[in-house]
């Protein structure tokens, strides 16, 4: 598609982040593996937040072999111990937080359960969705911004989205409805933040290519073989492409991420930024 050619995967922007602490949750693959890589690359000393191990510390290790700083912390952003302790392994390491990333969250209930409409959604799914994305967020950012109001110096929390976030979805109704909440939790910490000089934005992707994608899609696929008759999570009259149409790259929305997270979007605060190819234009 002509002019809609995804980022290079080896781009990036020379020393934007030099002399930064970058955090981020959910950071050891799919667009959190990416927004690590690429925020090291560009002179970050990364701190990794994953409940997979073995995926952060490989990533931790490629950082490495590329020349870069980076830190792994097993976190479960749903328990609050957790996220206190990234902050202070971050300033324990490297003495202080610039940006914090907030990326762990999760379409189906962790893997345990199916998304369904609601009257058919397992308390399971409904309650482990809700309590990854809502309050991991929350716990999250709760301790990023005790840091950084306890700091003085401001900072900038990029919270990850999803274009279910901005527009509805069939099927997926504790996604939805946990990604709406972390739009209204972005625009509550822009407004109460800003007199500490800290900025609060989320990004918001339509379908990527990534690890949960490809669960998800598996998913859809098993269940329309054996019962087409509910399975249908596209019906007619819904969008199934945007305006871009093809799935995006973890690397177009870590730049993405990147670029709300630096120094060039310093006058943006409070936004929710459609990185959706155009799927919420129409």
């Amino acid at each position: 598609m002509q002019g809609f050619t995804p980022v290079d995967p080896g781009y990036f922007v020379p020393n934007r982040f030099a002399g930064q602490v970058v955090l981020v949750t959910g950071g050891s693959k799919g667009i959190g593996g990416a927004t690590s890589l690429r925020a090291a690359r560009e002179g970050a000393k990364v701190v990794i937040c994953d409940i997979d191990e073995t995926a952060g510390r490989s990533c931790v290790d490629q950082i490495v072999a590329e020349g870069g700083s980076a830190i792994f912390c097993r976190v479960d952003v749903t328990k609050r111990e957790d996220t206190k302790m990234m902050i202070a392994r971050a300033v324990e390491v490297y003495g202080r937080l610039d940006v914090a990333i907030n990326n762990a969250g999760v379409m189906d209930g962790g893997g345990s359960n199916v998304p369904a409409p609601l009257h058919l959604a397992t308390e399971g799914y409904l309650r482990n969705t809700i309590e990854v994305n809502v309050f991991g967020t929350m716990n999250s950012c709760a301790d990023e911004l005790t840091y950084f109001v306890e700091k003085g110096e401001g900072g900038v929390i990029v919270n990850v989205g999803s274009v279910t976030a901005l527009t509805g979805n069939p099927g997926t109704p504790a996604y939805v409805a946990s990604k709406h909440a972390v739009s209204g939790l972005t625009r509550a910490i822009a407004i109460d933040y800003a007199p500490y000089g800290i900025r609060c934005n989320s990004v918001n992707m339509a379908t990527t290519q990534t690890p949960m994608f490809d669960r998800a899609l598996a998913v859809v696929m098993e269940k329309r073989a054996s019962a087409p008759e509910d399975s249908n999570m596209v019906r007619k009259g819904l969008k199934s492409v945007g305006l871009i149409e093809r799935n995006s790259t973890p690397w177009e929305q870590a730049s993405t991420i990147l670029f709300a997270a630096s120094r060039d979007a310093s006058n943006i605060t409070g936004a929710l930024i459609a990185s959706d190819g155009g799927w919420t234009a129409f």
